[in-house]
């Protein structure tokens, strides 16, 4: 790791953790992404789960001046309500922050100033959203992590995502490749084409099929690795999210779907900042409950692990 993007508190992290790797043999082809072989139900509950925090978009949309992941709701910026989520849930074992040029210096003090103990490190993403996944995926990979690791990718910008929908994910892994958050469509969807210059009604899904992606979007560390280096290779590449990556490129993998919440809604602007803000207060309720259930539990299931600066994983994540 570049250890020039990494906090001071990501640093002091990194400096504890320095235990034995744990790997997976490797495999090759799509056959390797599906990974057709499971690990055992021991082995699993050792491998780690990172949490991969987007923080790099320039909110176009919203204010350029004044970044949406900074802007505060009920006193604590956006940025900061997402890092918690995952931060306080105690099946997480560790954190990787993406973020663009403007708001890194920010950011870092933001989290040296909350003492998150679980970001690793932050890292500079890139000009699109796709970019900055690559990134994390490249950093993840260069420090040695295990290809059965799980990883899951979350917007910052939806920070009211609830405990449920990230456990959900975390189970979900154990029996798929893949999974994404996603809600039931209560709107009728159409699907249009062009006619002239006006668009026309195509064809009308069955709306008991139609859902509304959310994020974390969560993966094996093999998957969304070898989807993304297919992915690469294709001059027409421009998804808009993750799951569409392993979708079009991994079209054998299946990608199961985790209950989220219309409180996981994603700020693009200003008047989604105003809707969002309607949650703050379930949402700070929820998590103490969530923090106080996690410490009682706390005997019951490690307190993290780590990925550490030469690579080494902590043998008591808890998946």
């Amino acid at each position: 790791m570049d250890q020039n993007h990494q906090s001071s508190q990501a640093r002091a992290n990194d400096e504890r953790l320095d235990t034995p790797q744990v790997s997976r043999s490797g495999q090759s082809g799509e056959s390797a992404a599906a990974s057709a072989v499971r690990p055992t139900a021991e082995a699993d509950r050792h491998v780690p789960v990172v949490a991969v925090v987007l923080a790099a978009g320039f909110g176009t949309r919203f204010d350029v001046r004044n970044p949406k992941q900074l802007v505060a709701v009920a006193n604590k910026p956006v940025v900061c309500w997402s890092i918690e989520a995952f931060e306080f849930d105690p099946r997480v074992t560790d954190i990787v922050v993406v973020v663009n040029p403007q708001v890194r210096d920010e950011v870092e003090r933001l989290v040296d100033e909350g003492g998150y103990q679980k970001v690793r490190t932050i890292i500079e993403g890139g000009a699109e959203r796709v970019d900055s996944t690559e990134s994390a995926l490249q950093m993840l990979a260069d420090f040695g992590i295990p290809q059965d690791a799980k990883v899951l990718i979350h917007d910052s910008v939806r920070p009211f995502v609830e405990r449920s929908s990230i456990d959900g994910c975390i189970d979900a892994l154990d029996e798929f490749d893949a999974a994404t958050v996603a809600v039931a469509s209560t709107d009728t969807i159409v699907v249009t084409e062009d006619l002239g210059d006006r668009k026309v009604v195509h064809a009308v899904p069955d709306r008991s099929n139609m859902f509304r992606a959310q994020t974390p979007q969560a993966f094996r560390f093999s998957t969304i690795r070898h989807a993304y280096e297919l992915a690469s290779q294709d001059p027409d590449f421009h998804p808009t999210d993750d799951t569409r990556v392993v979708v079009d490129y991994l079209p054998r993998t299946r990608v199961a779907i985790v209950a989220g919440s219309e409180s996981n809604m994603k700020i693009t602007t200003q008047d989604d900042l105003e809707m969002v803000k309607r949650f703050a207060f379930e949402a700070t309720r929820k998590r103490a409950i969530d923090r106080v259930h996690g410490m009682l539990r706390s005997g019951e299931a490690p307190s993290g692990s780590g990925i550490g600066a030469d690579g080494s994983v902590d043998g008591s994540a808890a998946a």
